[in-house]
């Protein structure tokens, strides 16, 4: 299932980060609950359950809580592609209204380069997002998550 062409027209986030670490450790992060649930969320969200089956079609879904108000906000989505260690593909929903309104389907795309000095470049596409509010939420979501990845993944390099 690709989006339609009017979810294609709403707002994109597209986003690039160099990691410190191999690929196989981002790759790793990205695909293993156990890792996942210590980075994933904003700062003022941060993940407290993952769950992922990971294979194309499978289900993926992570419950995000407010340390300081305790609510809890649900997400999921399904497995579009997963080719490793490069390239991961999922659909992205919001449980309940989020933002802007009445949740919509996006599409999730991270492709992960090693470079020359043993680094990982991640290029990283949010898109069908519903609105440019929905946009701008979802870039510091995404950027405050990455900061996180990137703290997991300096204390996890071995």
């Amino acid at each position: 299932m690709s989006l339609t062409q009017a979810e294609t027209s709403r707002p994109t986030l597209n986003m690039r980060r160099v990691f410190d670490a191999p690929r196989a450790l981002v790759w790793r992060a990205w695909t293993n609950p156990e890792a996942m649930v210590l980075w994933l969320g904003p700062v003022e969200w941060p993940a407290v359950s993952v769950t992922q089956d990971l294979r194309v079609g499978g289900e993926w879904r992570a419950c995000l809580r407010s340390p300081d108000t305790g609510q809890d906000l649900w997400q999921g989505g399904v497995y579009r592609e997963i080719a490793p260690p490069e390239r991961l593909v999922f659909t992205f929903k919001w449980d309940e209204s989020h933002e802007d309104g009445p949740p919509v389907d996006t599409l999730v795309t991270m492709v992960l380069t090693e470079t020359e000095d043993g680094r990982t470049r991640m290029d990283f596409t949010h898109e069908g997002l519903k609105s440019e509010q929905s946009l701008t939420g979802h870039k510091h979501g995404w950027n405050s998550t990455a900061d996180r990845l990137e703290a997991w993944l300096a204390a996890n390099k071995s």
